[in-house]
């Protein structure tokens, strides 16, 4: 049976975000939430490569800490890929407006980002994070208060140190995202490469235009009309999975470079 977090691709997406559901999302969690007051946010201190690399650790969890450790992950490109609809160890020893079991209560999106001074966001990414989280607070009736950062939120005070971004002035930022505004401002270009490789459009369903048409020839879709549509998104799932890569048939920086490969 489901867990209650089945609402989460459905806001994102009328937010007007890029959404990958990772397989089996909807059945993943330790057990249900409780009632959902609001979002804490995190970054990985994953690596420094790649689009989404601590994807895998978020499902699995660590040694010390079974998975799933997010409901969401935010990829370098903007892209939010959705984890589970149940609760996750997430959150950890701590407390914000009063509420301290924060696993139960609180939904948790982990950003890929090292958190270190010389890994800086790109704005594709910060513009997914703040209406993201606007789009969630405002589904759940809650005001911008409600996002607490993990630094914020854990005990005791230092224990934590994410994100490594200033979180009074997300917080500000949210409160200006008005009901009706859309994402129009954030980069429709993945940021670059690490290698240097110039970032390139990111393509999802609906899309239209020669780089449909070019990944359609890539992927074997005929004919390369150009057009996003289903068959294109399951040639392109199938070309992530035997290539081991997340099947969230979206072609991102990771898809891009293995297409320039082969």
């Amino acid at each position: 049976m489901p867990y209650s977090l089945t609402w989460l691709p459905d806001v994102l997406l009328k937010a007007g975000l890029k959404v990958a559901p990772v397989d089996g999302w909807q059945y993943r969690g330790h057990a249900d939430m409780g009632s959902v007051y609001g979002v804490v946010c995190h970054h990985t201190a994953g690596p420094r490569t790649l689009n989404m690399p601590s994807l895998n650790t978020l499902l699995q969890g660590r040694p010390d800490l079974s998975g799933p450790l997010a409901h969401l992950g935010l990829g370098r490109d903007g892209t939010f890929y959705v984890i589970a609809a149940g609760r996750c160890n997430h959150a950890g020893a701590g407390s914000w407006k009063g509420i301290a079991a924060g696993n139960t209560h609180f939904l948790g999106i982990e950003a890929e980002n090292t958190g270190l001074a010389d890994d800086p966001w790109p704005p594709i990414q910060m513009g997914a994070y703040r209406f993201g989280v606007a789009a969630i607070l405002s589904h759940l009736g809650r005001s911008v208060e409600w996002c607490a950062g993990h630094k914020e939120y854990a005990l005791p005070q230092g224990r934590k140190s994410d994100p490594s971004f200033d979180m009074p002035a997300f917080r500000a930022a949210l409160a200006r995202i008005g009901p009706s505004d859309e994402p129009s401002s954030i980069p429709s270009e993945a940021p670059p490469a690490p290698d240097g490789t110039p970032g390139r459009v990111t393509l999802r369903r609906g899309t239209r235009g020669d780089l449909v048409s070019e990944v359609q020839n890539h992927v074997g879709v005929m004919p390369a009309d150009g057009v996003y549509g289903p068959a294109t998104e399951a040639a392109v799932r199938v070309y992530q999975r035997a290539r081991g890569m997340v099947p969230d048939g979206i072609v991102g920086p990771a898809t891009w470079r293995s297409m320039e490969h082969h």
